[in-house]
């Protein structure tokens, strides 16, 4: 028994380091085991948009009366768009890679 389970450890590890997994949250290398996520914009105005239109969306979510912006800002139109590019970006899709293969070695498996 002791040895099936050693074949699996090394079949999990070997699969975790094959590829390119856990490459969207980059360590801070601090004591508190925290990580950054990359974030890719053109310019700091595109990037202050992007959070003007995460507040923005915010207010309203938060706020379902709140017809205008007229207390808020000038502008009120939210940018859907910028709004599901930052979701993307966001995706940790090489993680998504990683699960798929060790729920195959799951399933082959007896855990």
């Amino acid at each position: 028994m002791e040895m099936k389970n050693e074949e699996k450890r090394e079949a999990l590890l070997e699969l975790m380091t094959k590829s390119n997994y856990f490459t969207k949250l980059k360590p801070e290398h601090k004591k508190d085991d925290s990580f950054t996520i990359p974030l890719k914009v053109s310019s700091y105005n595109e990037l202050n948009m992007m959070v003007s239109d995460l507040l923005k969306a915010s207010i309203i979510l938060l706020n379902p009366e709140a017809k205008s912006f007229s207390s808020f800002t000038k502008d009120q139109n939210i940018n859907v768009m910028t709004l599901l590019e930052i979701a993307l970006q966001l995706l940790p899709e090489e993680e998504m890679e990683l699960l798929d293969d060790l729920h195959k070695v799951y399933l082959e498996g007896d855990f």
